[in-house]
């Protein structure tokens, strides 16, 4: 098993820094947009992590992560989530 854990720094509103884990970030093809599902490893009160899923957006060599905010892109992102669920 791989420990190496793959660590981004996001700029919050107030202009905080702070590390989180990446756990995917792929692109669909066909339109060309990009996500990351990321966790800050917080665990909710039934022990279970929370984890995040943003949409990518580049200016440059600027990364900017936006609200998904799509009843289409949701959906498209839940099945690729139940895909790589039914793979391990």
């Amino acid at each position: 098993m791989n420990d190496k854990k793959n660590i981004m720094v996001t700029t919050m509103p107030d202009g905080s820094k702070e590390e989180v884990e990446v756990l995917l970030a792929f692109k669909f093809n066909d339109n060309n947009k990009e996500y990351v599902i990321y966790t800050k490893n917080e665990v909710d009160e039934n022990g279970n992590v929370t984890i995040y899923i943003s949409n990518v957006t580049r200016n440059g060599d600027n990364v900017n992560l936006t609200t998904v905010a799509d009843d289409n892109e949701w959906t498209r992102i839940k099945n690729v989530l139940r895909e790589l669920s039914k793979a391990e």
